[in-house]
C-alpha cells in the first residue's frame, strides 16, 4: 500500500439522495487523500459503518423532512467519536445552532465549491470547527424572537400536529384561546397556517 493510501482520510457518506451522494463519493475519490469507505441512506446505516470501519470522518447530507439532521448527528455520535460535516440547504439560524448543539463539526451548504468543500474535510479531520460565513453572519444579526412564551408553547405542540382542542387541554387553556394564540403567531410570523408558523419558528431555533 502507497504512503498517499495509508494516510488517507476515510470517510463515510450518508445521504438521503442517492445520485447526490454518489456524484460527492467520486468528486472524493478523486482527491488522492480520500477514501470514501462507505455509503448510507439514513443515520442508522452510518451508526454500523461508524461502528465497522472506524471513519475519521463522517459526512451527513439529510435534508427535512425526511429527519432532523441534528438528531442524527447525535445518533452517529453515540457509536463512535468521530467528527460529522453536515451538508445542508438550510441556514437558517435554528439549523445552525441545533448542529452545533449536536456536535457537528462543519456546517456547510451544499452549493459550496467541491475543491473547497475537500479543504474543509480536511480542516475538520485535523481538529478545527468550520462554520460557513454566511450562516454564522445570519445566526448573529437575525432579530430575536418576536413570539411571546405562550404563542411559543402552542405552536410547539402545533408542529407535533396537535389540534386547538388537544393543545387546550394539555397546557389548561380554553380552545379559543389557544386559536387566538396561534392566530396571534401566524400573523407574527406572516404564516399562511397555524403548522407554517410552527416550522418557520423551529427553523430560527426558537423551539
Amino acid at each position: 500500500m502507497s504512503r498517499a493510501c495509508a494516510s488517507a482520510i476515510r470517510v463515510v457518506l450518508t445521504g438521503d439522495e442517492p445520485l447526490c451522494r454518489g456524484a460527492l463519493a467520486a468528486l472524493l475519490e478523486r482527491e488522492a487523500d480520500f477514501r470514501v469507505v462507505a455509503q448510507t441512506d439514513d443515520c442508522l446505516g452510518a451508526v454500523d459503518a461508524v461502528t465497522e470501519q472506524r471513519p475519521d470522518l463522517v459526512v451527513l447530507d439529510l435534508e427535512p423532512p425526511a429527519r432532523d439532521a441534528a438528531e442524527a448527528a447525535r445518533t452517529i455520535r453515540r457509536a463512535g467519536d468521530v467528527p460529522i460535516v453536515l451538508l445542508t440547504r438550510c441556514t437558517r439560524p435554528g439549523a445552525l445552532r441545533r448542529a452545533l448543539a449536536a456536535g457537528v463539526r462543519g456546517f456547510v451548504p451544499k452549493t459550496t465549491d467541491a475543491s473547497k468543500l475537500a479543504g474543509i474535510l480536511r480542516g475538520v479531520r485535523s481538529g478545527e470547527l468550520y462554520v460557513d460565513p454566511q450562516a454564522a453572519a445570519l445566526a448573529l444579526t437575525r432579530p430575536g424572537c418576536p413570539l411571546t412564551a405562550r404563542e411559543l408553547e402552542v405552536l410547539r405542540h402545533a408542529r407535533r400536529g396537535a389540534a386547538a382542542s388537544a393543545i387546550a387541554e394539555g397546557i389548561s387553556l380554553s380552545p379559543g384561546t389557544v386559536r387566538n394564540y396561534l392566530s396571534s403567531a401566524m400573523g407574527k410570523l406572516n404564516a399562511r397556517t397555524r403548522f407554517e408558523a410552527a416550522q418557520l419558528a423551529w427553523e430560527e431555533g426558537w423551539l
